[in-house]
């Protein structure tokens, strides 16, 4: 992979309510996956793309999340804890919160999913430094809770709409963007009462015509935002694993990482 971002978020404030009302006791980033905690497939990923720093935003028990994750952080990567005291409204405030920590262009991606390699390499082949990139799925079909998905409407390579009600859509939101620093200023012109999501802030850029869609192609990603998603992960991680498919082995990495 070449070098676009030396910096990446992830966004992990929330509590996870639907995971724990399927039974599920573990922190979201912290639910065990193919023998190893979720977040930790993230961090294969960031650090085969060759980041440097990763700035987690946190909120929800955030003492006891920061020293759960702390063991799991790769060697040579630093790390940086942001604080949302307002991680209860939605997940445009935490991007919010990362503004006076990270330059751009960097990466943004949510604790609760997960991604095969080649979705990070096709991103950082792909995307325009001027613009918001995102990358999305063009296999609807394949979507494991379509109701649940963030849809997109796309007009060649430009996304034109975004929400999880848009009556007319061609692709799904895969929760990893490359962002440039006006997406701060476009989550700021989109704070209603203080509170705003992410896509709020998309919506705003993709009216201008500053985002593109990122095509991840064949590649595989899930958001485990439910116990039936994370069993479906589970099951995937599994297959891919016996396939020797990109998504690291537990077997030959639990002891590299923690």
């Amino acid at each position: 992979m070449k070098r676009l971002a030396s910096e990446a978020v992830i966004l992990m404030a929330g509590s996870g309510s639907r995971l724990r009302r399927s039974g599920e006791s573990s922190r979201k980033p912290l639910v065990p996956l193919a023998g190893r905690p979720l977040i930790s497939y993230t961090f294969d990923v960031l650090a085969k793309a060759r980041v440097e720093t990763i700035h987690a935003v946190i909120g929800f028990e955030s003492d006891a999340l920061r020293a759960a994750i702390e063991p799991l952080i790769p060697a040579g990567i630093k790390f940086s804890w942001i604080d949302n005291p307002d991680w209860q409204k939605q997940n445009g405030i935490s991007v919010l919160a990362a503004a006076t920590h990270v330059s751009a262009p960097f990466l943004l991606t949510m604790g609760d999913h997960i991604f095969e390699e080649s979705i990070f390499d096709l991103m950082l082949r792909n995307a325009d430094l001027d613009e918001l990139n995102l990358a999305v799925d063009r296999k609807i079909d394949r979507i494991f809770d379509l109701d649940d998905a963030m849809k997109v409407q796309t007009r060649g390579d430009r996304i034109v709409g975004i929400g999880k009600d848009l009556a007319k859509y061609d692709a799904i939101d895969t929760g990893l963007f490359l962002c440039p620093r006006a997406i701060f200023d476009y989550l700021d012109a989109a704070k209603r009462n203080g509170d705003c999501s992410l896509a709020d802030g998309v919506r705003l850029m993709a009216a201008d015509g500053k985002v593109l869609a990122i095509d991840i192609g064949d590649a595989w990603w899930q958001d485990v935002d439910s116990g039936e998603m994370l069993e479906h992960a589970r099951k995937m991680i599994s297959t891919k694993a016996r396939s020797n498919s990109e998504i690291p082995n537990p077997s030959v990495e639990k002891d590299s990482t923690g």
